[in-house]
């Protein structure tokens, strides 16, 4: 098992990650992922800004990372902080705690990049998924009421109450 940078080369296998992942959103009710614009994920494959967890050569799971999040974080975002988006699993492979993988993984990436933060968020009130972010580790800073989601993916537009997690390095 290990991590690394996604390549353009992966892009068919996020999308079906993230297909899958929007499927099993809807059959739990909670909020459901749009369909990504292509061009965000080739930003973040450029910018070295999307990961994947290979598992004998086979991607496990996959997700994005920025240092800047305004519209969710608003004055926190002045903080040091990485924030992690989108994490999407391959049904083949669930059940194997990736998020406490990546979590371990986040706090030295966190650290090498001179970071104090890691920081992720959900939208709606996801009791299972607070419950298991707090199990790795996190802080549930409580729900926050976004007010500039202009420029976030639809979701965010759909469903303002987001879920803040911290963990402090």
């Amino acid at each position: 098992m290990h991590i690394q940078n996604s390549t353009a080369e992966d892009i068919d296998e996020i999308f079906r990650l993230y297909a899958i992942a929007s499927a099993y959103q809807q059959s739990k009710g909670v909020v459901v992922w749009p369909s990504f614009e292509r061009s965000l994920v080739e930003t973040e494959l450029a910018e070295n800004r999307q990961w994947k967890l290979l598992i004998n050569d086979s991607i496990a799971c996959v997700w994005a990372t920025t240092f800047s999040d305004a519209e969710i974080w608003e004055e926190r975002n002045k903080d040091a902080a990485v924030y992690i988006h989108r994490i999407a699993t391959n049904p083949n492979f669930r059940g194997q705690n990736f998020v406490g993988i990546i979590t371990e993984w986040a706090k030295q990436f966190a650290k090498a990049n001179e970071k104090d933060f890691v920081r992720l968020d959900t939208l709606g009130n996801n009791v299972k998924l607070i419950e298991h972010y707090t199990k790795a580790g996190f802080t549930f800073l409580g729900i926050h009421r976004l007010t500039n989601t202009a420029g976030l993916p639809l979701h965010y537009q759909k469903e303002p109450n987001c879920c803040l997690f911290e963990l402090r390095l």
